[in-house]
């Protein structure tokens, strides 16, 4: 096959852009044309003056979890605690009896008046049947009086919240690892409702252009029921998947290694907690507010043990001190993870302390950040982060500092849309204001490359994927313009036109109109 007639952007500096694109079987056959005489009948496909670039990979996403919202109630957008009540009473009217109500997506600071959930507003719209709502950042639980009867009063656990009223009663509100052990404990999804979610979701994701994910839903069984996916429905996407860091002790004693699997579907990577985050006003910061769930002293005890057992390691950070101590630990443990070549990352990376930047690119640690949280997140961090915000989701800084900045969603926290990261890294808003600090603006050509190029090299495959050239997987997106050469206003309308992965059509395949 030979995609010609359009814009091909390699993301190969030295080469950037070429005329054809020929691909023979699953991998990239040849550039510039010099080969495509070679490939025998080669089907071509007129590309129309539209754009080719890698496969989008979405670097933070926890793609089990996402894939089951979309049939939950979702609560997002909603602008008073009034609203986001009748949604619920809706969805509870139209859901079958005798289930549990699940839904996600609500955030009180974005509520006006602002004003905190209880479970007594929310057991006027559902009554008796037992309610779980996550909160848009997946760090807090509204739950109602009947959920908290199943719980029969075990609620608290180490680096978990339980937010309580003047009696000592619980509210509804749990944060942290309460909100976690009570959701794994009591809020049972079948594995049948996760796999026909997943199957859903891969399609919509293909759409988007997205050929490889990050997954971090280890903590849910995430690989099994990739496995069961890819048995009874085929597989379209390569799957780089985190484990808990509390798995490793087994993992250990199994003397299983890291990169276990496929070519979709890998093992490779665990994932530990510094704090909170900035929605639930749990994030660590320098002044000593948030919650702990990781030390400093815990997390560099974990890496080197990791290193040793040739494991890398991703750690959730959001406030300023829980970066510093991610990083110092990193550090710390150097001689251990760097001879092994492993690729360490901070997850987030929303709040930095001055200077730490650059310990990023020091280190050969990589952020692994959301651009659309910046967006998103705008109004409650100058609130909550008044003052500091000059160096919170500082891309730019982290990008002119030499640090590798690989992108995602944090989905189902935002949507799984790499379209939508690309406008939110580069123009700073998402909607009819201006651009939210400007100054830590990215480029387009920065976008991709992060999207496409760092994740690939994070999940060591930098050789194979991410890059369109001779010999790398035909993993690809068709756009329906060039998004480095078209005005910035015209990002708002680019669009996905079709997905190849590993030489195959999986959404949307020529001819297009």
């Amino acid at each position: 096959m030979i995609l010609e007639n359009g814009v091909i952007r390699t993301m190969e500096r030295s080469l950037p852009v070429v005329r054809a694109l020929p691909i023979a079987g699953s991998l990239v056959a040849g550039g510039v044309g010099t080969h495509e005489t070679a490939l025998p009948s080669p089907e071509r496909v007129d590309l129309g003056r539209r754009c080719v670039l890698p496969g989008f990979t979405d670097s933070h996403v926890h793609f089990p979890t996402w894939a089951l919202a979309q049939r939950q109630v979702r609560l997002e957008g909603a602008r008073t605690l009034e609203e986001t009540l009748a949604r619920v009473r809706q969805a509870s009217d139209q859901a079958p009896g005798g289930r549990w109500l699940l839904g996600h997506g609500w955030r009180s600071g974005d509520w006006s008046p602002v004003v905190e959930p209880t479970r007594e507003a929310l057991d006027a719209v559902t009554g008796a049947r037992p309610a779980a709502l996550l909160a848009r950042d997946y760090h807090s639980l509204w739950v109602n009086s009947a959920a908290l009867a199943l719980a029969d009063g075990e609620l608290e656990a180490h680096g978990g919240v339980v937010e309580r009223d003047a009696r000592g009663e619980p509210t509804g509100v749990l944060r942290e690892q309460a909100a976690w052990r009570f959701k794994e404990r009591l809020v049972q999804v079948s594995d049948d409702e996760y796999v026909e979610a997943m199957h859903v979701g891969v399609r919509l994701a293909n759409a988007r252009g997205v050929t490889a994910v990050h997954d971090k839903d280890g903590w849910l069984g995430a690989p099994r029921l990739w496995r069961r996916l890819a048995e009874e429905h085929g597989l379209t996407l390569r799957v780089w998947q985190s484990l808990p860091h509390e798995h490793l002790d087994h993992l250990v004693e199994l003397g299983l290694p890291p990169r276990l699997g496929d070519d979709l579907l890998r093992v490779g990577y665990l994932k530990v907690f510094m704090d909170g985050t900035l929605g639930s006003a749990t994030a660590r910061l320098l002044d000593g507010s948030g919650v702990e769930i990781t030390t400093a002293a815990e997390l560099e005890q974990i890496v080197r043990r990791a290193a040793l057992a040739g494991w890398p390691v991703a750690v959730h950070a959001i406030g300023d001190a829980a970066n510093r101590d991610a990083l110092d630990a990193f550090e710390a443990t150097q001689p251990v993870w760097r001879p092994r070549g492993l690729r360490p990352r901070i997850e987030h990376a929303q709040l930095l302390a001055p200077g730490d930047a650059h310990r990023f690119a020091r280190l050969g640690v990589a952020a692994s950040v959301q651009f659309s949280h910046a967006p998103s997140d705008r109004d409650l961090a100058d609130r909550l982060w008044a003052g500091a915000t000059g160096r919170a989701y500082a891309y730019r800084t982290l990008l002119d500092a030499g640090a590798v900045v690989a992108n995602g969603s944090d989905a189902p926290i935002e949507e799984l849309d790499p379209l939508l990261g690309l406008r939110a890294g580069v123009l700073r808003t998402l909607d009819d204001r201006p651009a939210w600090h400007p100054e830590q603006a990215v480029a387009v050509q920065e976008a991709l490359e992060a999207t496409t190029v760092s994740p690939a090299w994070l999940a060591g495959d930098e050789r194979r994927r991410g890059k369109l050239l001779p010999g790398y997987l035909a993993d690809l997106v068709v756009l329906d313009r060039d998004p480095v050469e078209c005005d910035l206003e015209e990002l708002l309308e680019l669009r996905v036109v079709a997905t190849m992965l590993g030489g195959r059509w999986v959404s949307n395949p020529p001819p297009w109109d």
